[in-house]
């Protein structure tokens, strides 16, 4: 089936000079990107589907990926969410299976979150799926094309992780969780 997506991308020519027209040019096209992405995952429910979790409960999987043993109230700094929001959103995934809560080691007023296995594994396919519905629209780049675009990827969640004060580069990462 033939996807319609907007067509509004404009191809960014960026200096090295780090001009403010450039910063601006980088930023429309990452929303842009971003928004194509939205739509491609909306007009394709069955390559991507979140179903059985609603995207803010998807978000509160991707913490948990990356910060196992995180205790409710961080998490809710994380998302920027209320403790009812939070705790409304991790009664759900509880009884989904997709998390687990167990009594914290530091103290027995808090409680620890982590990925069930059920978890793990829902958020494995889900970004199975999507990274196999990206992976088509990269193949047809151009080699050039594509080192560019991760690269550029690459950079964007470097800088977007030392701007939240998260150290450590995307290389480093993921040599760290290997």
């Amino acid at each position: 089936m033939a996807q319609r997506l907007p067509r509004r991308l404009k191809t960014v020519t960026v200096g090295g000079a780090g001009s403010e027209a450039d910063q601006q040019a980088a930023a429309l096209a990452a929303r842009e990107a971003i928004e194509v992405l939205e739509v491609l995952w909306g007009q394709s429910r069955e390559l991507a589907p979140t179903a059985p979790v609603s995207i803010s409960q998807l978000r509160v999987l991707y913490v948990l990926a990356g910060k196992d043993g995180i205790n409710q109230r961080s998490l809710g700094e994380e998302l920027g969410s209320t403790a009812s929001s939070v705790s409304r959103m991790c009664d759900r995934l509880h009884a989904l299976d997709f998390i687990e809560r167990t009594p914290s080691s530091a103290s027995r007023r808090e409680v620890e979150l982590r990925l069930s296995s059920k978890g793990v594994r829902y958020l494995a396919e889900l970004r199975t799926r999507r990274e196999e519905s990206l992976a088509q629209v990269v193949a047809s780049m151009t080699p050039p094309e594509q080192a560019a675009f991760a690269q550029g990827l690459a950079c964007f969640r470097t800088a977007l992780l030392r701007d939240q004060g998260v150290a450590g580069t995307v290389r480093e990462e993921a040599a760290g969780s290997a």
